[in-house]
């Protein structure tokens, strides 16, 4: 009774704490907010400068005494009590910066291949944030729901979801995962690969956000038709001062393969596991991709020319998580099913 009561007052959430963004969805409002997972901290003090988006313009920008950190490593925690204050500050945002009256309920999504311990120190931050309960959801599961793939049927159905800190591939049936290959080689990879080719073959050094930049606006997985080219700029490590490059979309490419060979390995993995009735539903459905990372140029061409199977890029990539586990929120009897 006392918990009807609660659930009528009570904004519950949904939370996908990713490693680049962290979305937050409130029942019946949806999604609300979308921000960068950055803290500024000052290091003195400890006390918290700037949350989301506002902290993610001060990264490698900041003074010496404040810091600039991504609580979220590879999908899990890496800074416990950051990402306690990141998360009740969007939990306070998300209500107008008021105190509720009741704690809410939250959803939040992890990594499919996390440890107890992991899984313990997103429950510990979401409560000590202000959560009431807090239901932890597969990130596959949560991607397959958001994209609504029929994940109660008895059918096969197979998500890559390619975030900032790590790649989950899954076979879903019925409201479960018969398998699952989380690799911790995403977005993030991408980023300092770049950084890495370009000090390698140019002897310049770029930060991270400059090479993220780089990825989103001539990244590609495959051959494009056209050639794009793009400005960088950075410090030339011989001479110790700013310079500025022009770096074509095959260099990048080239920088790339490696990460993208990962991918495409536990995809093949992933494949080589499923039980054949599942592989034959997979023939015919093929490949959902969602998470950031599928926005890549010509990644679907890359995963159909090494599986053979119809690739499917999700339509709203970025907030295939966050939404599915908004909808696992409203729906109590698959919240049952599929929480862990």
């Amino acid at each position: 009774m006392l918990n009807l009561f609660w659930n009528l007052f009570s904004n519950d959430l949904a939370i996908d704490l990713g490693t680049a963004n962290t979305l937050v969805y409130v029942q019946s409002r949806g999604i609300v907010l979308r921000e960068p997972s950055v803290v500024a901290l000052n290091i003195q003090t400890n006390e918290v400068m700037a949350v989301g988006a506002e902290a993610k313009q001060m990264i490698g920008r900041a003074p010496g005494s404040i810091g600039a950190i991504r609580p979220m490593k590879d999908g899990v925690i890496a800074h416990f009590e950051v990402t306690e204050k990141m998360i009740s500050h969007f939990i306070m945002k998300v209500h107008n910066n008021r105190k509720t009256l009741v704690r809410p309920r939250v959803v939040i999504a992890v990594p499919s291949g996390i440890t107890q311990v992991e899984k313990r120190a997103v429950r510990d931050s979401a409560e000590s944030a202000g959560a009431r309960e807090v239901f932890l959801i597969e990130e596959p599961m949560a991607a397959a729901i958001g994209v609504e793939l029929p994940v109660q049927k008895p059918s096969g159905n197979m998500i890559v979801d390619i975030g900032g800190g790590t790649t989950e591939v899954a076979i879903i049936s019925m409201s479960g995962i018969v398998f699952s290959k989380s690799v911790r080689i995403a977005g993030d990879e991408m980023d300092e690969a770049i950084v890495n080719y370009i000090k390698r073959k140019y002897n310049l050094l770029i930060g991270e956000r400059t090479a993220e930049e780089v990825k989103i606006q001539i990244g590609s997985a495959y051959p494009m038709e056209k050639r794009m080219t793009m400005e960088v700029k950075g410090r030339d490590l011989v001479a110790g001062i700013p310079k500025t490059l022009v770096i074509s979309d095959e260099e990048i490419r080239e920088a790339l393969t490696e990460t993208f060979s990962t991918i495409v390995e536990a995809v093949k993995i992933a494949l080589e596991r499923t039980p054949p009735e599942l592989a034959a539903d997979i023939v015919d459905k093929g490949i959902i991709v969602a998470g950031g990372g599928s926005l890549i140029k010509g990644l679907d061409i890359l995963l159909r020319e090494a599986t053979g199977l119809p690739i499917t890029l999700a339509s709203d990539a970025l907030s295939a998580v966050a939404l599915g586990c908004g909808k696992v929120l409203n729906d109590p009897k698959l919240l049952k099913k599929v929480s862990l």
